[in-house]
């Protein structure tokens, strides 16, 4: 018997929704604690729905739960970088190149671009940054490969919000993006791929020099 995937319950979700919030807007920094007492007095519910968020959070990489220092925001460091931007970097070129040959709209990243020019504060410009990149994959036409980037969204997310708070370069990804749907929009499935990819790469080199990622490497040895 195929098992259902059963649903969160609200006061779950919104606790899980209101956390990753903060954490991926830098409300929350890597390495501050998340104590449940404390959790449920702020959203006023009990601690059973802020226990369940957290696990939840723990699965998908964006808090750590130890026995010893309990729950923290997850730290960003040069290792962690190069591994989600590494699964970044096989994958997404690849999902929109096939977007793009397939004729998919990408009237959803259009938006998402000029919800970012528009956006007044941080938190406005990364989810809509999150959001133009996600446009540009998810009609790849292969829902696996759709979730399979959704599933390291959030922990890109982490370590943009970490390198944002170092060092600002909104202006200069918000040209790269524009670029990369110029090509898309003209139907360049391969000039829209390289932009996309050298755009990944340059963002996580720049914020981490120390992430040398693996196609780099390889290049290197040529």
């Amino acid at each position: 018997m195929t098992s259902v995937p059963m649903p969160i319950p609200s006061r779950t979700q919104f606790v899980l929704d209101a956390i990753k919030h903060r954490i991926l807007t830098g409300q929350l920094t890597p390495g501050q604690a998340l104590v449940e007492t404390e959790l449920a007095a702020q959203f006023g519910v009990s601690k059973t729905p802020v226990r369940e968020a957290l696990k939840t959070l723990a699965g998908t990489g964006l808090v750590v739960m130890s026995q010893y220092k309990g729950v923290t925001v997850r730290m960003v460091d040069a290792d962690m970088a190069r591994e989600v931007y590494d699964v970044r970097l096989l994958l997404e070129p690849e999902a929109l190149k096939r977007a793009v040959r397939r004729g998919a709209s990408l009237d959803a990243a259009r938006d998402a671009l000029s919800r970012a020019d528009e956006a007044t504060d941080t938190a406005e410009r990364s989810l809509a940054n999150r959001e133009f990149h996600r446009a540009l994959y998810l009609p790849c036409g292969n829902p696996l490969l759709g979730r399979m980037l959704d599933e390291v969204r959030d922990q890109a997310a982490l370590v943009s919000a970490v390198a944002w708070a170092a060092q600002p370069s909104w202006e200069r990804e918000a040209g790269e993006h524009r670029e990369i749907l110029r090509l898309a929009l003209e139907g360049d499935a391969e000039g829209a791929g390289r932009a996309l990819h050298d755009h990944i790469a340059s963002f996580v080199q720049r914020a981490f020099p120390g992430a040398r990622l693996d196609d780099q490497a390889e290049e290197g040895k040529e």
